[in-house]
């Protein structure tokens, strides 16, 4: 289909309000994409038709309600290329899918063995692994970037030792933009038998991600980054390791038998997926994912690029910048600095001329340390941004600079 940015824009009526009097440029997409008109109306036909819990009743809304809900594992499946169902759980976002693994898979780990993980990651693929140092004592030993952003894959492979039991690692940087070889790092960790788990929070609404094809053992992303709602996750896992692991949580749902004596549980993927789900969230993701399916994940990647090499010319003419991330291939995703000019102030500055932007270490505090700073503006595209927004944003950036450095 041709890419219809004016068309696009329509179906975000979010986009057309001001802030501070001028027109809103949102600019905060790494953090949380909008949502279309199509998604919310799908939630609102939820709530208002077809509201009842799962799995749990013969009545009709009931049985309407399961219906749309695995609709949506089956939406999610194609989506991404797995080989079945069974291996699609729903979570309330990346951060539990990846907390689930570390739980499960963390119960085999004992003292000594060894997480590999990147010094870009989220603080979500981090402190999972952390909590599990106080009764495992694991160890956990971190991939070093080079001055470009790119993670040092040599340093990588002399990583693994008779103890490596893990890799986790992201798929795209939310604070660089840069996109990992994540194909080549799950070979490389096959080879000395281990397997990978992968945030993909950041590459699955600007990239076509094929979990069969990487070879990916796990793979976790949330709703919310891909125009979807709020609340809602996946965590995609191979079925012989997700029927080996144990559930993460107990509750209903998740059982196939309880008696006070002894409890047997469901098979998958309801192994893992305790209590009542957000299944009107569920529902709507097959709006967010047919929404991206009719525009089309090449036609976004092509666009966004678009976009971020044209912000990235103007913001370098800017005197003082700082461009935190040059990986070659980048996503849409720029990092800056402006010299003398703290990331707080110049967010503020921004906002007040309708520009949203994230500032502050976007959760990954240990990047921030390796690069010498304590956080950096942000600025992260979407579909529906346009190149006159670009225009805004940083003309928005080099008057925020001019009243700093008169």
């Amino acid at each position: 289909m041709p890419f219809d940015i004016n068309k696009i824009r329509e179906d975000f009526p979010i986009l057309h309000r001001t802030v501070e009097g001028a027109p809103l440029v949102y600019l905060d997409n790494a953090a949380t994409s909008q949502t279309p008109r199509c998604v919310v109306d799908n939630i609102s036909r939820m709530y208002y038709e077809h509201k009842a819990n799962v799995h749990r009743g013969v009545h009709t809304l009931s049985q309407e309600a399961t219906d749309l809900m695995e609709e949506a594992r089956r939406k999610v499946k194609c989506f991404i290329n797995a080989t079945s169902t069974e291996e699609i759980i729903f979570t309330r976002g990346t951060t539990e899918g990846i907390n689930l693994v570390a739980s499960s898979f963390g119960d085999s780990l004992c003292n000594g063995d060894e997480i590999i993980v990147t010094v870009m990651e989220h603080h979500s693929n981090i402190v999972p692994w952390q909590l599990l140092q106080r009764n495992r004592r694991i160890v956990l030993r971190v991939i070093p970037i080079d001055a470009n952003g790119d993670l040092m894959l040599d340093a990588y492979e002399d990583l693994f030792t008779d103890n490596t039991r893990f890799v986790a690692l992201t798929h795209v940087s939310n604070v660089l933009g840069t996109v990992n070889p994540v194909k080549e790092m799950i070979a490389i960790a096959h080879r000395h038998g281990v397997p990978v788990l992968i945030d993909g929070a950041q590459a699955v609404a600007h990239r076509p991600v094929d979990v069969t094809d990487l070879d990916a053992d796990f793979y976790a992303f949330s709703a919310h980054k891909m125009y979807g709602p709020v609340g809602v996750g996946i965590l995609y896992g191979k079925r012989r390791f997700l029927e080996n692991l144990p559930p993460y949580q107990g509750g209903g749902e998740m059982i196939g038998q309880v008696s006070f004596e002894k409890t047997t549980f469901a098979d998958l993927p309801y192994k893992f997926e305790a209590g009542t789900p957000d299944y009107v969230g569920i529902a709507a993701m097959t709006a967010a994912i047919d929404y991206i399916n009719g525009i089309g994940l090449d036609n976004i990647a092509a666009h966004e690029q678009e976009l971020l090499k044209a912000a990235t010319s103007r913001l370098m003419e800017i005197p003082g910048m700082k461009i935190f991330g040059t990986s070659a291939g980048k996503e849409g995703v720029i990092s800056f600095l402006v010299d003398g000019i703290h990331h707080y102030d110049m967010g503020m500055l921004l906002d007040k001329m309708g520009v949203a932007v994230r500032t502050g270490h976007h959760c990954a505090q240990p990047l921030m340390h390796t690069l010498g700073i304590e956080g950096t503006v942000r600025a992260s595209f979407a579909a529906y941004n346009t190149m006159e927004e670009v225009e805004r944003f940083t003309a928005a950036v080099a008057r925020a600079a001019a009243m700093f450095h008169k």
